[in-house]
């Protein structure tokens, strides 16, 4: 069977220090993996090394067999982090067409008028992000990583700091993308959201994987128990 994701050996280091330490793992095509651990585990850095957007410094990403830092393959990535990250003197309709064609979309405006609706934005199409609500804003961050279907989601604390509405439209959006068999990877301190979109979980302990495999049953009736099993106690 393909893997829509293997990471292989991968180390990163920040000078001398080990952000991450020789972390592998596999990933089918459909799975909803949750990316855990505690701050400074080195959940962030490994999804940016995922997305194509870190190199490591030793070790190999690949997303359905392809290296994650080729271009082709991070056209098939889509990304959504901690920051907002549109552009504020664009409108919601200029932001989502811009991405959509550095995404290679040839109905790039089409796709763009149907994301604004999917995530309530339709009667503001033309508003300029700066005018926007961070509601609004974060809205039109979500509709960025979801516009072009992407094989592989990776999602840093998707959750954080989201209206409630916002909260409800990614929850529908991830569990849609779950049943149509794309995968996700989603790091998150929000452990019962987390436990019940996910199929697998990878932990991470200082740098290293503590647990890879598929999610149990405790995890989901007690989210501390996989800290309290695999964790340093």
């Amino acid at each position: 069977m393909s893997l829509a994701l293997e990471v292989a050996g991968v180390y990163k280091f920040f000078g001398d220090f080990p952000a991450l330490r020789d972390v592998s793992f596999k990933v089918a095509p459909g799975s909803v993996v949750a990316l855990l651990g505690r701050n400074g585990a080195g959940k962030t850095t490994l999804l940016r090394i995922m997305a194509g957007l870190s190199q490591p410094s030793q070790g190999s990403v690949k997303v359905n067999g392809a290296e994650a830092r080729e271009a082709g393959t991070r056209r098939r990535i889509g990304v959504l982090g901690h920051s907002i990250s549109v552009y504020d003197e664009l409108s919601a309709h200029e932001n989502l067409t811009m991405f959509g064609s550095l995404y290679g979309l040839d109905d790039a405006g089409k796709r763009a008028d149907a994301m604004l609706d999917r995530v309530g934005l339709g009667r503001v199409r033309d508003g300029l992000a700066r005018e926007f609500s961070r509601g609004m804003r974060q809205r039109l961050a979500i509709g960025r990583a979801f516009l072009h279907d992407p094989e592989l989601l990776l999602l840093d604390e998707p959750f954080t700091s989201l209206d409630d509405k916002a909260i409800a439209v990614l929850q529908t959006m991830l569990k849609e993308m779950r049943d149509r068999g794309r995968t996700v990877v989603m790091s998150t301190h929000q452990l019962r959201e987390a436990m019940e979109l996910s199929t697998h979980v990878t932990f991470i302990q200082r740098g290293e994987v503590a647990y890879d495999g598929e999610r149990q049953d405790e995890m989901l009736k007690d989210t501390s128990w996989l800290y309290r099993t695999y964790g340093d106690n």
